[in-house]
Formats: structure tokens, C-alpha cells, sequence
């Protein structure tokens, strides 16, 4: 009996989670959809608009981790709903392999191949850069 008890309260909490992953999410969606609507890139050019989100997703993921694991308490359900539904929904590298086999396709590889390193290594750089400033400036503000 007890193990259908602790299996039904498990479930309740998983629940919520998925909830507010899957809230985040559409918000981040549609944060990156109207990005994309403001910004459209033509066919064949350099995707500006997607890898932007995709670095400014992953510069406030680096300072949001940061700040909810190493400077203050979060609810729990503050990190699904932010880290993994608003900017997993909002950073889009789904997107990005369409629009590197598009530029293939379209006879734009070295434009596809630019985009392919340059996204990675923005990523990678922003997530460093949002978490190395968020705890010098944590730092610094302690220090005071």
C-alpha cells in the first residue's frame, strides 16, 4: 500500500514539472517565433536572427544557473519552468540544423559552414560569459 501511495505522490510532482516546463516552453516559443517575425533571413543568407537567440538563450542561461545554484534558493520549480521551458522553447538548435541543411541545399556551404562554428562557439562563449560575469558581479557585490 505504501508504494502506491509514494508512486501516486511522485507522479502528482512530475505533473507539475512537465506543467510548467511545457508554460516556459510555449513562452519561449513564441518569444522566438515573434524574434523570427521581426527579423526574417532571407533565403540563402546567414541565419542573424536564430543565432542570436540562440546566443542571447544561452548567455542568460549561464547567469541564470549561476544564480539559482550557487547564489540564492529557488523554488523548484523555478528551473524547470525558466531553464528548461522559456529558454529551451526560446533557444532554438533544432532550427539551427534546418537552417544549415537549407543553406546546403541551396548550394550555400560555406555560408552553412560558417554558421555551423559560429553558432557552437557563441553558444559555448555566452554560457561561460553569462556565468563568469554573474558570479564576478555576485563577488564583487559580496565584497562590498
Amino acid at each position: 500500500m505504501t508504494d502506491i501511495r509514494q508512486r501516486r505522490e511522485l507522479r502528482r510532482s512530475h505533473y507539475g514539472v512537465l506543467g510548467v516546463v511545457a508554460v516556459g516552453g510555449a513562452i519561449g516559443a513564441v518569444a522566438r517565433y515573434e524574434a523570427g517575425l521581426i527579423w526574417p533571413t532571407p533565403e540563402g543568407a546567414f541565419p542573424w536572427t536564430t543565432f542570436l537567440v540562440n546566443v542571447v538563450g544561452c548567455l542568460v542561461i549561464g547567469a541564470f544557473l549561476v544564480a539559482v545554484t550557487e547564489i540564492f534558493t529557488a523554488h523548484p520549480l523555478l528551473r524547470p519552468f525558466f531553464g528548461t521551458g522559456v529558454l529551451g522553447g526560446f533557444t532554438t538548435f533544432s532550427t539551427y540544423c534546418v537552417d544549415v541543411e537549407r543553406l546546403v541545399d541551396g548550394g550555400h556551404a560555406a555560408t552553412a559552414l560558417a554558421y555551423l562554428v559560429a553558432t557552437l562557439a557563441a553558444a559555448l562563449a555566452a554560457v561561460l560569459a553569462g556565468a563568469w560575469t554573474t558570479r564576478r558581479l555576485l563577488a564583487d557585490r559580496s565584497a562590498s
